[in-house]
């Protein structure tokens, strides 16, 4: 899980380095196509069996991990890279919140508590004015959301090989980021440049690495001790942030994404044990 959060981390990176080069929809159709080629020819190596129609519960978790790829590349292009990792890494409190009505696992007090806290971290990230960037925010939220019920639908395809579940998943988000290039409006222009190209490149092969390991994660460990680990993104780009781009972060920001990040590590934690 931790070379999972790395990769996605470079994946972030290169996507919120593409802002001014590509609309969102073309980064996310190079970053699931890449995905599923890379992916099916692991898996015609591997001599593992594809997946297509069953279970229906690997439908739940394509379709749900669609959408929340589509939220979260949307987001990552509109608004500040840290502050939208930490909406989108969310995850494990919606996983805990959602394993109610799909596995009848009913959320402790610590789950509720946890919400609370990271409602007011929220709050204190000071959600943005600007109508572009505040349903950039929105989508991240969505995305963490959306997030939490495909990878509850990933720790129940423990019988399937990791590569074909990519497979399958990269596909159905290949298919709907299509979708979205004639659905939604295009807010940039594409630069046709070899570092548009690289960059793109860089986006689907670290989204393959990521969602790999991040399979193989969620299929074999603990969910919950999983989650956890996943948090790590969080930091990691906020590290290449300061590298790359100089940037600062200011008190009340930093409270803020703590108090969203540390509640949401220390419930996972907790339900764990």
């Amino acid at each position: 899980m931790l070379a999972s959060a790395s990769s996605f981390s470079v994946m972030a990176v290169c996507t919120h380095a593409l802002e001014n080069s590509c609309p969102w929809q073309v980064i996310a159709i190079f970053r699931a196509g890449l995905a599923m080629l890379f992916a099916a020819m692991l898996t015609y190596q591997a001599g593992a069996r594809f997946v297509l129609f069953r279970p229906k519960t690997l439908w739940m978790r394509s379709i749900a991990g669609s959408i929340s790829l589509l939220c979260g590349f949307y987001a990552m292009t509109h608004h500040s890279l840290s502050e939208v990792l930490v909406l989108t890494n969310m995850y494990p409190l919606w996983v805990a919140v959602l394993s109610w009505p799909l596995l009848g696992e009913l959320p402790s007090a610590e789950v509720w508590i946890a919400i609370l806290l990271s409602i007011t971290g929220m709050c204190l990230m000071q959600p943005p004015l600007e109508f572009e960037a505040r349903l950039a925010f929105g989508a991240a939220l969505l995305s963490s959301f959306t997030s939490g019920i495909a990878l509850i639908g990933l720790h129940k395809l423990k019988q399937l090989d990791a590569r074909a579940i990519v497979t399958h998943f990269s596909g159905v988000a290949f298919l709907l980021s299509i979708a979205a290039w004639f659905v939604f409006p295009q807010t940039r222009t594409t630069t046709v440049s070899v570092g548009t190209g690289l960059l793109l490149l860089g986006v689907g092969a670290a989204a393959t690495a990521g969602q790999l390991f991040l399979t193989k994660a969620f299929t074999t460990g603990n969910a919950a001790r999983v989650a956890v680990v996943g948090l790590s993104q969080v930091a990691i780009v906020m590290l290449l942030e300061i590298l790359i781009w100089g940037r600062t972060f200011n008190g009340q920001t930093l409270v803020g994404m703590a108090l969203v990040v540390a509640p949401t590590a220390w419930m996972m934690l907790r339900r764990a044990q």
